[in-house]
């Protein structure tokens, strides 16, 4: 028997009903884009600021520690999103990263600088926030 005719009329696709499409894996995030969403993260009120325990060092923790509570990446209940994250790296074990995150119709800037450890793990030194809003571009 075909498999043609055990379609239903009009199906044209190969897959059975309940079966789960192919979905292509995802490309792990680099460093700067995977600080640029947990830092959103903290600074949009979605999470505490000791979530970044262990992933700060030097001052940066009590950058947060003082930025996190007026929540300065949210506005007006909506979720924000990084829209786009670039770095550079100036030095070997140095990224030095922004990211613009959009919330709406605002758009800021985040600038953060990571530094690699002996133990290879990569940990936020730096964090700095734009200072004007300015709306987003359509």
């Amino acid at each position: 028997m075909s498999t043609d005719r055990t379609r239903p009329a009009g199906r044209h696709d190969r897959s059975r009903p309940g079966t789960v499409p192919q979905q292509r894996p995802r490309r792990p995030l680099r460093p700067h884009q995977w600080f640029a969403e947990r830092l959103l993260a903290v600074l949009s009120g979605q999470r505490p600021v000791h979530w970044m325990l262990g992933h700060t060092i030097g001052e940066a923790y009590d950058q947060l520690a003082e930025l996190a509570p007026d929540t300065p990446l949210r506005a007006g209940g909506r979720r924000p999103v990084v829209r786009a994250c670039r770095s550079t790296q100036p030095a070997t074990g140095v990224v030095e990263a922004f990211a613009s995150i959009a919330t709406g119709e605002q758009v800021r800037a985040m600038a953060f600088r990571l530094e690699q450890g002996p133990d290879l793990r990569w940990r936020c030194a730096a964090i700095d926030l734009g200072g004007e809003r300015l709306p987003a571009l359509r």
